[in-house]
């Protein structure tokens, strides 16, 4: 399940009912108190990986009314609640007026250890009386129900509560459907919670303000965790070690306890050996060093957050599949803390690429214009206070871009040169690596990567929707602009972005062009791909969807008893996804120049790059 909307009621500094939305990559930008790190820190508490603390009730709000309250998509296409019989969430009439799965959590924060008090999924659901409560009712009573209303159970399953409640409700068309709470945890309707606390998300944060040690909790568990498979593998032989080391020593304690009787006997026959021994995991430590042997914690701050960050995102993972859950929601506060510009871009680069992994979602807070600046202004959600001290959320749209180049201090970057609008991360991936590729090889190209950390260019994904892009035409700096969009369609199709790059064609210092082939990645040759993977024999032509081919071909050779065509287009998806990133991460890194003439003869690619560098 993906959450797409947070509400919070009488949560901290957001006393008033507040909503917004929330997408794969989300940014909460705002000054110093705004209430960022308040929506996290609620997240955590709604997935139960904290506690709710009496000082988390808003000052002046009812404590006894804590909402905090998440609306998911992307939903479980079925719910095995009895006999093995599947059903799903709108058969069961739990989804709301969006279609959508809204879990509200009720808390009391009015005591001395808060506590849930009631969980809700909010549901258009039959509100007609016999048909509004079904999902409290047990077998027996459902049964009884259905003699009530003189509906033949002869041949229906009988064991199968959701059956029965599916002819109760259909027994009734004209039955009305209303917003209704439905209370998970009251009678039977705890099966579907207990179903449904498996298909949530497994959320994961990490705080500004911890601690930056190898001794740290993140940096720990995946070491310990490591230590624990490499102890289990071994576990016979170790077992077998311990047993001999007890046998000599108790045989040595025994003898001690001989020779004691010989001189004091009275004292001796208090005596027994026993032998105690710790779990091997408590044996071993890892204290984690560099190439130069000097520990973390010895080393410069924004290094060893850097590396817990990575920590935390191993745990992250490591915690998702202990739990057997599918989606992870990773939320971070201030990443740019401690960090270099380079490496703020770096990180920020490296959201980005996460949240397009399939079951992935990021969210970050920011009071730096650094990040903000570099992400579509779609994602960001600025936090601001207002004068009765609620809080004003605005979303995504040009209004938030005004407030946060005021609020913030987002300026134009007067050493940009050069906009390059792309459609997406793998699309920069690309560029960065054949342009890698070229330059090494001797060729007059410019070095994108070099570029991009020198602040020269700017890479500008989504369809140029990006708040930086967005600053310098409000500073009215005229900076050139150069797009690339894929086709998507094969000629004599219109290209699926052209009336786009004809806008832009028409504007003073901007050229769009538009691949030839299908997408950019008909730009990788077959022999780059067999290169890094030599199972990968491949042929393709140029409306061939590459990743595609290569994620039907990777699954066709995994060995899985499923043949493509029968995985859910969800699946199908995130091995595509895969496929895509892999293609211009590695795949392009073994393009040579003699490749590049025999995939694109009529020079596309490097007809781009040059009219890259006549601006840089």
């Amino acid at each position: 399940m993906r959450i797409v909307k947070i509400k919070l009621r009488n949560f901290r500094c957001y006393k008033d009912d507040t909503e917004f939305e929330i997408q794969d990559l989300t940014i909460f930008a705002g000054r110093n108190d705004s209430g960022k790190s308040s929506i996290l820190d609620a997240l955590n508490i709604f997935f139960k990986e904290a506690e709710m603390d009496p000082d988390d009730a808003s000052i002046g709000g009812d404590a006894k009314d804590v909402r905090i309250t998440c609306e998911f998509d992307d939903l479980p296409e079925k719910l095995i609640l009895d006999a093995d019989y599947a059903t799903n969430l709108s058969q069961e009439y739990l989804v709301n007026s969006s279609g959508r799965l809204e879990i509200i959590k009720q808390y009391n924060a009015s005591i001395q250890k808060p506590k849930v008090t009631n969980i809700y999924a909010k549901a258009m659901h039959p509100t007609k009386d016999g048909l509004s409560d079904l999902l409290y009712l047990k077998n027996a009573d459902l049964k009884k129900r259905t003699a009530d209303k003189g509906i033949d159970l002869s041949d229906t399953d009988k064991r199968v509560n959701s059956k029965i409640r599916k002819l109760l409700w259909d027994s009734d068309p004209e039955s009305e459907l209303g917003e209704v709470l439905i209370e998970l945890e009251k009678d039977e309707a705890k099966k579907i919670w207990a179903q449904l606390k498996t298909s949530l998300p497994c959320y994961a944060l990490f705080k500004s303000d911890r601690a930056s040690t190898d001794q740290d909790d993140e940096a720990q568990d995946p070491m310990k965790a490591a230590i624990k498979e490499a102890i289990k593998a071994q576990e016979a032989e170790l077992d077998a070690i311990a047993k001999r080391v007890e046998q000599n020593v108790v045989a040595i304690a025994e003898l001690t306890t001989k020779k004691l009787k010989e001189m004091h006997p009275s004292l001796a026959n208090q005596l027994n050996p026993k032998f105690k021994t710790s779990s091997w995991a408590s044996v071993f430590k890892v204290s984690l060093t560099g190439d130069d042997e000097v520990p973390i914690n010895k080393r410069g701050s924004g290094v060893r957050r850097l590396i817990l960050l990575n920590f935390f995102r191993a745990k992250a993972e490591q915690m998702a599949k202990e739990k057997g859950l599918s989606s992870v929601i990773y939320a971070i506060e201030e990443p740019e803390t401690s960090q270099h510009p380079h490496n703020q871009k770096m990180l920020m680069r490296a959201f980005m690429d996460l949240s397009e992994s399939p079951d992935c979602q990021v969210l970050l807070t920011t009071h730096t214009p650094t990040l903000a600046r570099l992400v579509p202004f779609e994602c960001i959600r600025y936090i601001g206070v207002c004068e009765d001290g609620c809080r004003e959320i605005q979303c995504g749209d040009e209004s938030t871009c005004q407030t946060l180049a005021k609020e913030l201090g987002i300026l134009a970057d007067h050493d940009v040169k050069l906009f390059i609008g792309v459609e997406g991360g793998n699309d920069i991936n690309f560029l960065k690596g054949i342009s890698y590729v070229l330059k090494q090889a001797g060729e007059d190209v410019p070095d994108l990567e070099t570029l991009e950390d020198d602040g020269r260019i700017i890479f500008v994904p989504c369809g140029g929707s990006n708040l930086a892009l967005w600053v310098s035409r409000l500073a009215n700096l005229n900076r050139p602009e150069v797009h690339i969009f894929d086709r998507d369609t094969e000629p004599p199709v219109d290209a699926h972005y052209q009336s786009m790059a004809d806008d832009i064609n028409a504007r003073d210092n901007c050229k769009a062009f538009i691949t030839t082939k299908f997408e950019i990645e008909n730009y990788i040759h077959p022999d780059a791909i067999k290169a890094v993977r030599p199972e990968l024999a491949l042929t393709y032509g140029d409306f061939d969807d590459v990743p595609t081919v290569v994620a039907k071909t990777l699954h066709q050779n995994s060995g899985s008893p499923k043949a493509w065509e029968e995985l859910t287009e969800k699946n199908q998806g995130k091995k595509i996804s895969r496929a895509k990133k892999w293609l211009n991460l590695d795949a392009v890194l073994a393009m040579t120049p003699d490749l590049l003439d025999s995939i694109d003869p009529n020079g596309d690619v490097r007809t781009w790059l040059t009219e890259i560098k006549s601006h840089v």
